[in-house]
């Protein structure tokens, strides 16, 4: 379905729109059928790239993403009456104007109001100029990870911490993570690209050694439930970075992550106010009721 013939890199070609609809159709029904329904599906991983034509990858210009999604695979799904969302662009933050001009066709609108994001290129701040003009639009950070061979892969927390903080903070609903293991040379990766997973599981010892990243998804994941809503939370301070929810059962949470030097923060709600110490290069999760 693409030029040059080869899973390594391309572009998509045009005459294959029609059957490429009905190959997403074929696989939402046959999850279906075994009873897993499928939220969301992007049109491709990182429409903007070829790869260089060093790994499975397609090229999408922007018209072509608009037409499928607006001629094909929109009209394809409302025909068979799959509830599945489809989420465009699956692509860094600096593809921000490609997003607005996409959303901007009410073809495609008619089909799509949601984005899935990728973090490499750009700044967390760009997701919000999207919805500074579809404040409607919903948004999902849909990949991220750590370089396993980088000497602070197993420690790097609070660089995590910050970057979830970021992402939250500019409307984006969901966070999910490259790869959850690998082994420690990062396989399976069919990418030249030294990304590791959450874990790491040794291919010998089977030894699992738990990444920054993963215990900077620990402080999110175990206190912010599904349903919640963030809440505007003020104050700059250097090096200091926070987020704070309302779960569903009222509960409120706040995550401080203090890339700097110790320190001691003074926290506000209303009449409250608590003193908090937070350590240098650490995550603080506070709950309350």
């Amino acid at each position: 379905m693409k030029s040059g013939g080869s899973m390594l890199g391309g572009s998509m070609r045009r005459r294959y729109m029609p059957p490429y609809a009905q190959y997403f159709v074929k696989f939402l029904r046959g999850y279906a059928e075994d009873g897993v329904d499928i939220q969301a599906v992007t049109v491709q991983n990182e429409v903007d790239t070829d790869q260089d034509a060093r790994m499975p990858a397609c090229i999408w210009p922007q018209e072509y993403e608009i037409d499928f999604v607006a001629k094909f695979l929109g009209p394809a799904l409302a025909e068979q009456n799959l509830k599945t969302q489809i989420w465009i662009l699956d692509h860094n933050y600096n593809l921000w104007g490609r997003v607005v001009a996409e959303l901007d066709n009410p073809g495609l609108r008619k089909y799509c109001d949601s984005i899935a994001w990728h973090g490499y290129v750009g700044k967390p701040e760009m997701m919000s100029k999207v919805h500074e003009a579809y404040p409607d639009a919903e948004m999902y950070w849909t990949e991220g990870g750590s370089d396993y061979n980088k000497p602070d892969y197993l420690t790097d927390w609070s660089k995590w911490g910050g970057t979830f903080t970021g992402i939250l903070r500019n409307w984006c609903r969901s966070i999910t993570g490259w790869n959850l293991a690998l082994d420690e040379h990062g396989r399976p990766n069919i990418g030249p690209f030294s990304c590791g997973g959450l874990v790491t599981i040794h291919s010998q010892t089977r030894e699992i050694t738990r990444s920054g990243q993963y215990w900077a998804f620990a402080h999110f994941a175990r206190t912010v439930h599904r349903g919640a809503r963030r809440f505007d939370s003020e104050g700059t301070i250097s090096r200091v970075s926070h987020a704070a929810f309302k779960n569903p059962d009222g509960s409120r949470v706040m995550i401080v992550t203090n890339s700097g030097p110790a320190q001691e923060l003074t926290i506000e709600m209303g009449a409250m106010q608590a003193k908090l110490s937070v350590d240098s290069d650490s995550l603080t999760t506070l709950l309350w009721s």
